[in-house]
């Protein structure tokens, strides 16, 4: 991979990573279309500069990532354990909702990886989950658009709406935010909330990536080779990132989301045509 692939993979991971259209998906047509061999490191940078894309939601919403929790109950001010269990209640909730996918992620990472290869299922979950985009506005529409409180339960349910974006081409935003309507959030805290709870998931995923790197027989010389491309990439996709995340808040707020359902079932019904006609789009 050279540093033109690296920035063209960069800049459709920071346009899509908080866009219900899949990522992991676009990166992989990305990949397959510029014919960008498949290694060790090539997939390990797709997930890396992820870390660019998480560092812009720590940037646009600092106030609120770092705010601690004030509102604690009279009753809990005597003990010391319960006041810094309601002081950082906010990343306990994210951690309630980062545990289903750690979980099923560290169990099915084998076969995550196999998946991540087959263009064939990113382009019929790019269909399948664009038809359930044209829908979600109506069947669980929320207008009330002021700050929900997210409760530990619904933080565990939309976890386990996350682990269904673990098959490529279906999105990690677009799962966590249907999760979020679902338990009768707004559109837009359903799409904030996916934004946090992306940090540490994303997190998770970039230091497992890394880890595997450093333990490998080459990993760690293929790291030191290719650090410029790591570190360009992690600086364009999180420049886009953050543009991205600006655009999107404001589009869906007003619109909804019909116009991803269609986006998603045409570049997916475009792959399938192109596989279905004899088209190889397989990653090499």
């Amino acid at each position: 991979m050279d540093i033109i692939e690296a920035i063209i993979i960069a800049i459709v991971e920071g346009l899509t990573e908080f866009l219900p259209v899949s990522s992991t998906g676009h990166m992989i047509i990305a990949q397959s279309l510029l014919g960008v061999e498949s290694n060790e490191f090539v997939k390990a940078f797709t997930i890396i500069i992820q870390f660019g894309a998480i560092l812009s939601v720590i940037v646009l919403y600092w106030k609120r990532f770092f705010r601690l929790n004030h509102d604690i109950p009279e009753s809990a001010k005597s003990s010391f354990f319960k006041t810094i269990f309601y002081r950082f209640e906010f990343y306990w909730k994210l951690l309630v909702g980062f545990i289903p996918a750690a979980v099923l992620g560290l169990i099915f990472s084998d076969k995550i990886d196999e998946l991540l290869e087959n263009v064939t299922v990113v382009a019929v979950m790019l269909v399948l989950g664009g038809i359930l985009m044209l829908f979600v506005d109506k069947w669980f529409n929320n207008p009330q658009e002021g700050r929900q409180n997210i409760t530990y339960k619904n933080a565990f349910i939309i976890g386990f709406y996350l682990c269904i974006a673990m098959i490529p081409g279906v999105s990690r935003s677009m799962a966590t935010i249907v999760g979020g309507m679902t338990r009768g959030l707004s559109r837009k805290n359903a799409a904030e909330f996916s934004f946090f709870l992306a940090v540490p998931t994303m997190a998770a995923a970039t230091g497992y990536k890394m880890l595997k790197l450093f333990t490998s027989d080459t990993g760690f010389e293929l790291l030191k080779e290719n650090l410029d491309v790591l570190i360009i990439g992690n600086v364009v996709a999180f420049i886009v990132a953050i543009l991205a995340i600006k655009f999107f808040i404001g589009f869906v707020t007003k619109y909804g989301f019909k116009l991803f359902g269609w986006y998603r079932i045409i570049v997916g019904g475009i792959i399938l045509v192109l596989l279905l006609t004899g088209h190889e789009l397989t990653i090499i």
